[in-house]
């Protein structure tokens, strides 16, 4: 859930978001599209994620596939909705009753307003990063049933209705990194900070999500790395190092002035 410290008073300052995205999927000869899916519509100013969930594949189903079908019917419900009063969990629940491939899915969507305000609705273990002058100043709530077992939007699995709604003013400067679980499973907070000041005032939101996505990777590689991960599974009582091997998905999104 955001955080209310450091948050700016309502602002009549046009803004708007610009994003890009990079996805490295797990090395799969079964999948070699990953389990990922993400859409931008600069034009509905709204971004989203998901990551359908791996256990499938133990039933010969490729999540993938749903996930990527979730997120076509997010783009496709987004044609009925007006831009800047967008709902993203009015929005996620007509691309779930489209969709009708087999497995299930987390998911994260997230809109820009007429008034500064971000809107988000996720369900699992994707979500986001809001940062503010280098510095984390939210972030989603992880919604999980027990370690590793994530909330998941499917047939027979969770509906819309149980997705955290989220709402928060923005300034110009902002920035945000949706992701999914393999990036949230393997980098924290700090380091995207660290990121963010080596990259200055200037960056392009593809070079960062790019080299977000390869940290992420690069973790997800290290058996020794103390991640978020590694971390959960030991309070869990199931002790491990390293990272977590898995699809990356990271969007970036920048908050600017509209011209």
């Amino acid at each position: 859930m955001d955080k209310n410290e450091n948050a700016p008073q309502p602002n009549p300052q046009s803004l708007k978001m610009v994003a890009a995205a990079c996805y490295i999927p797990k090395d799969s000869i079964d999948m070699p599209e990953g389990q990922d899916a993400h859409f931008i519509s600069i034009e509905k100013q709204t971004i989203g994620v998901a990551d359908g969930v791996g256990g499938w594949s133990s039933k010969g189903v490729d999540a993938g596939i749903y996930a990527r079908e979730l997120m076509a019917n997010c783009v496709t419900a987004l044609d009925n909705q007006t831009k800047g009063n967008i709902n993203p969990k009015t929005v996620l629940k007509k691309a779930y009753l489209k969709t009708k491939a087999e497995g299930s899915s987390t998911a994260c969507i997230i809109t820009l307003t007429d008034q500064n305000f971000l809107r988000a609705a996720h369900v699992g273990d994707s979500g986001f990063w809001h940062f503010r002058n280098n510095m984390l100043v939210g972030r989603s709530q992880i919604q999980v049933k027990s370690f590793n077992n994530p909330y998941q939007l499917g047939k027979k699995r969770n509906r819309p209705k149980c997705a955290i709604k989220t709402e928060f003013l923005v300034n110009s400067g902002d920035v945000l990194v949706l992701g999914t679980d393999g990036l949230l499973d393997n980098l924290y907070p700090n380091q995207i900070e660290s990121v963010l000041k080596e990259n200055g005032e200037n960056f392009k939101p593809e070079e960062l999500a790019r080299t977000i996505s390869e940290f992420a990777y690069n973790t997800s590689m290290n058996r020794v790395a103390d991640s978020p991960f590694a971390r959960a599974s030991q309070e869990a009582g199931k002790p491990r190092k390293g990272g977590k091997m898995d699809d990356i998905t990271v969007i970036v999104a920048h908050i600017i002035e509209s011209s």
